[in-house]
């Protein structure tokens, strides 16, 4: 099987109705429509290469948890990534990412902690069907009401 460009690759999950938020080097960022004129980065990516990767982020906010330390916040998003594994995704990475002040880059307005997931596709029909998947994740760890 051939390798498919970035580009190949943007314009096979168009024409399966993705909507595409940006290109980075490999990774083809995939957006979620918030409303009809506002799109936002989805958490999930397909990784162009052979094999095909999709990649899914999954967090938590700090805001969200604002006594809760790291491990405990790192748990919700372990939680969270329970239906992603028993689809097949494995974790491949964890982090911590400040949301800076756009104005004031010395003060951090929020924090998230992050895991990533990832799965091969062995084609870009497989590839297709766990982008699908992971769109159809929560990627948010959320404080429910009492």
């Amino acid at each position: 099987m051939s390798t498919l460009t970035p580009q190949e690759l943007k314009k096979a999950l168009a024409q399966a109705g993705f909507v595409i938020f940006r290109t980075q080097g490999d990774d083809i960022i995939l957006a979620e429509r918030v409303r009809e004129n506002l799109i936002m980065d989805s958490g999930v990516r397909l990784r162009a290469g052979s094999p095909l990767v999709v990649r899914v982020v999954l967090r938590a906010q700090r805001g969200d948890f604002p006594s809760e330390g790291e491990a405990h916040l790192f748990e919700r998003v372990s939680q969270l990534a329970e239906p992603a594994r028993s689809g097949g995704f494995e974790e491949v990475e964890r982090n911590v990412a400040p949301v800076v002040d756009p104005g004031d880059p010395q003060r951090t307005l929020d924090t998230f902690y992050e895991i990533t997931l990832a799965k091969s596709a062995d084609g870009l029909e497989s590839a297709i069907d766990g982008v699908r998947f992971a769109m159809g994740l929560e990627k948010m760890a959320s404080a429910k009401p009492d």
